[in-house]
Order: C-alpha cells, then sequence, then structure tokens
C-alpha cells in the first residue's frame, strides 16, 4: 500500500516560502497573499461602488481597507490562539502577539473584520449591511490567495489518500495526501467569487442589504466543512468528542451558518 500511494502521488512543486529576501527583509508568500487579497478588496469594492447609489464613496473604500486588515490581523491572531491552542499561549503569553511565528484562524479573522465593519460604518455613517454585501462580494479572492500560500508554506495539508491528485508533503510523511489547500482554494475561492459575482450582478440580491453577506457566510462554511473531511486535523486537536469526523474547523463554521442564515431572513425595515 505505502509503495502504491509513493509512486502514485504527484510530484509537490517544492516552492520556497520566502519570495525574497535582503539582509533582514524578508517577503514571504504568505504575507504577499494578504496584501494581494487586500489589494484586490480595494480595486473590487471600488468598481462595485460606481453603481447607483453606492453606500459609500471611494475615499471610504480606500480608508476601510486599513481597518480591515487590522481587524483580519488582530482577529486572526486571537481567534488561533483561543480556539487552536489556548492551553499553550496560557503559559507562554509573550507569544501570543508572535504572529511572524505562524498561526492564524479565519474565523477569527472574520469576526475581526466584522467587527471592524460595525465600527468603521458607525463613525463614518454608512449603510452596514450594504457595505457588507460589497465586502462579502470581495473577499473569496483573498481567500483563495491564503489558501495557496498555505499550499506553498506545505502546512494544512489533507488526509492519507491513494487518490491520483494525492500528494507528499515535505513535513506530511512519506505518504501521499490530499492537497486539501487547493480544494479550498478552488471553492471557498473561485467558485464562491464567481457565485457572487453572478448573484451580485444578474439578480435582485443586492437590493436585500445583508443577504448576499448571507451567503457568502453559508458559501464559506459549507465549502469548509466539506473540505475538512479530507484535511488533517491539526495533530495537538485531533478529531472533537471522541468522533473520527468532526474537526474544529467544522465546530467553528457551524454558528455562520446560523448567522448566515439570519442575514438571508432577517426583517428588512430599514436600509441597514
Amino acid at each position: 500500500m505505502n509503495e502504491y500511494l509513493l509512486f502514485s502521488a504527484l510530484v509537490y512543486p517544492d516552492i520556497d516560502p520566502i519570495l525574497f529576501e535582503f539582509g533582514p527583509i524578508v517577503i514571504r508568500w504568505y504575507s504577499l497573499a494578504y496584501l494581494g487579497g487586500l489589494a484586490f478588496a480595494w480595486y473590487y469594492m471600488s468598481r462595485l461602488i460606481r453603481l447607483k447609489a453606492p453606500p459609500c464613496n471611494q475615499e471610504q473604500v480606500s480608508d476601510f481597507i486599513f481597518w480591515a486588515m487590522m481587524g483580519i490581523i488582530f482577529g486572526g491572531r486571537l481567534g488561533y490562539v483561543l480556539f487552536y491552542n489556548p492551553g499553550y499561549y496560557l503559559t507562554h503569553l509573550g507569544d501570543a502577539l508572535a504572529v511572524w511565528d505562524g498561526g492564524m484562524s479565519f474565523h477569527g479573522g472574520f469576526v475581526g473584520v466584522c467587527v471592524a465593519t460595525i465600527l468603521f460604518c458607525k463613525k463614518n455613517k454608512i449603510p452596514l449591511f450594504r457595505f457588507a454585501d460589497i465586502i462579502a462580494c470581495a473577499s473569496p479572492i483573498g481567500l483563495m490567495l491564503g489558501r495557496f500560500a498555505n499550499f506553498i508554506n506545505g502546512e494544512l495539508y489533507g488526509r492519507v489518500t491513494d487518490a491520483p491528485i494525492g500528494m507528499v508533503f515535505p513535513g506530511g510523511g512519506a505518504l501521499a495526501r490530499h492537497p486539501s489547500q487547493l480544494y479550498e482554494a478552488v471553492l471557498e475561492g473561485l467558485l464562491l467569487f464567481f457565485v457572487l459575482f453572478f448573484i451580485y450582478n444578474f439578480t435582485k440580491a443586492r437590493h436585500k442589504p445583508g443577504l448576499i453577506s448571507g451567503l457568502f457566510i453559508i458559501g464559506y462554511a459549507t465549502a469548509r466543512t466539506f473540505v475538512e473531511q479530507f484535511r488533517e486535523p491539526d495533530s495537538h486537536i485531533g478529531f472533537l468528542f471522541g468522533t473520527d469526523i468532526l474537526t474544529m474547523g467544522q465546530l467553528l463554521s457551524a454558528p455562520m451558518v446560523i448567522f448566515g442564515l439570519y442575514l438571508i431572513f432577517r426583517p428588512r425595515k430599514s436600509a441597514l
């Protein structure tokens, strides 16, 4: 069995996680993915507000990108500390802020961006849910780039498989594994982007503030829950509650579905 897995596995493209290094200056693909996602969000949101009666202006979109970046960084790191390794960080408080050592949670980053969006809209008197809808449309490409960066880093790989698409990852042992990062990049990123693109441009959904945001949240949660069936659970957590199927990613995605359903079916009595 092991020989078959090794023989049939695709060759992992061993790409250096460091894109550029000059003295103390180090540029990593992972950092570039964050910057690329934010740059695309700025560009795409700027195009979406050209429609009639936009919820904000170009200057406000530009200002929000900084708020979003702070929400992603602080929320993502805090989420990882609380959700994925609280025991370690309780005894190593100084490491909790060491973002450069790795360890970010999408679900924490999502909460961080939600908080940043609420505060930003309140400060600038922007309709919250209309603004959230254009953020939702612009977010999947950033998710896709982040998963590509995970793939380049050889992290968050999948479970052992004998499927032809299996790969032997540098840190994953000798057996071929699902390239689950690429599954997530396609489903959470590319597919979700085009679904929201179609809904925003060719349906009346954008006239129901919050509906597109709800679809984005449910779309992400559904894709993440599905791909977790192929992704290797975190070694220090494993499967939850004595099962051999439930993972932390699935558990954290469940409340997102409830929140998404609320946004879709909530009463709309105001312009929020």
